[in-house]
């Protein structure tokens, strides 16, 4: 009677487990040539740095922007005392003024001895030398008038501005210090061109310069196409890669230069595996599908690479032929019923 019974038993465990088989999606696991991505770590940086030096001399007496704080292009940094420039800005103005007095007078005598000079009232010798008068004050004119530019900018140097907008990093001088021509004063970048910099290793980058186009995986989980790339034409002779510069498009919110990104490129096909998430169950470190056997789910370990819209790589634990279920979860809660 025990047999009986256990052979009962058996029988409809046999076909209860037929039926939930029956009811699984399957999949059959195919090789499928697919591209190659190459993952590389990147760091963003600014196209536009730079350390604003003193132009002229004197001594500070304002500071308007401080370390962290943003920048308008063009604003006044900081400000210079401008007492000596204003000087020598006055003393070329009046220079000018009396070069252009002596060049009137000067033109006007050549004009009459040029009248009186055919009549024979005038020498060959003070027509020469009138003539050369009033050359040498038309120059005299000209040479003032630079002096009156360069006077300017010395003026206009006293008030340090922003080549671009941006952040201040760096602060070098404090108010009231006297600074000289050269010296630095205020460093910075600026967040509206940014790019990412990566070293590719030496077997991937003829794949790269044929087909220059990059994915970058951004913070927030989106992510930025970008296609102009800058490959330097030697390697770096300790690690044998190449640097590359990834210039980012012009919508770079929520990016500051010195964060780490993920980037990655084509570099070739190759033969692999792409099953389903869904068909993946995944348990503590476990990595498991199940796959059908004689009609019947088996959990079978399967070790896993990049997915891709909603895709992932098998490396290994399949074989091409072999029949999976779609939905691993489901036949994990019929098993469970």
């Amino acid at each position: 009677m025990n047999k009986q019974l256990l052979a009962l038993a058996m029988l409809i465990t046999t076909l209860s487990t037929t039926a939930a088989s029956a009811d699984i999606e399957t999949l059959s696991v195919e090789a499928q040539q697919r591209p190659q991505w190459v993952s590389l770590d990147a760091q963003l940086e600014a196209v536009k740095s730079a350390t604003v030096s003193a132009q002229t001399s004197g001594r500070i007496i304002k500071v308007n922007y401080d370390v962290n704080d943003i920048v308008p292009q063009g604003a006044a940094l900081l400000e210079i005392t401008s007492k000596a420039q204003g000087a020598e800005l006055a003393a070329a103005e009046a220079e000018l003024a009396r070069a252009q007095a002596q060049n009137e007078e000067a033109q006007k005598q050549r004009k009459r001895y040029e009248e009186l000079f055919p009549q024979g009232a005038i020498s060959q010798g003070d027509m020469d030398q009138a003539i050369a008068n009033a050359r040498t004050s038309s120059q005299a004119v000209s040479a003032a008038k630079a002096r009156i530019i360069q006077a300017n900018e010395s003026l206009q140097y006293t008030i340090v501005s922003a080549p671009f907008s941006g952040i201040v990093t760096q602060r070098y001088v404090e108010e009231g210090e006297t600074v000289a021509p050269g010296q630095p004063l205020l460093s910075g970048f600026s967040t509206d061109q940014l790019r990412a910099v990566t070293n590719v290793p030496f077997r991937y980058i003829n794949a790269l310069r044929s087909h220059p186009e990059v994915q970058i995986f951004l913070p927030n989980g989106d992510v930025m196409n970008a296609n102009q790339l800058t490959i330097f034409s030697f390697a770096d002779p300790s690690s044998h890669s190449y640097k590359t510069r990834i210039t980012l498009p012009s919508n770079n919110a929520g990016l500051m230069p010195g964060m780490w990104l993920k980037v990655q490129f084509i570099a070739g096909q190759r033969s692999t595996m792409m099953i389903p998430q869904s068909a993946v169950l995944n348990q503590n470190e476990l990595s498991a599908v199940y796959l059908i056997k004689q009609g019947k789910p088996v959990l079978n370990q399967v070790r896993l690479g990049a997915i891709r819209e909603g895709y992932i790589e098998v490396l290994a634990g399949l074989s091409p032929g072999d029949n999976i279920a779609i939905d691993a979860y489901q036949v994990l809660l019929n098993l469970n019923k």
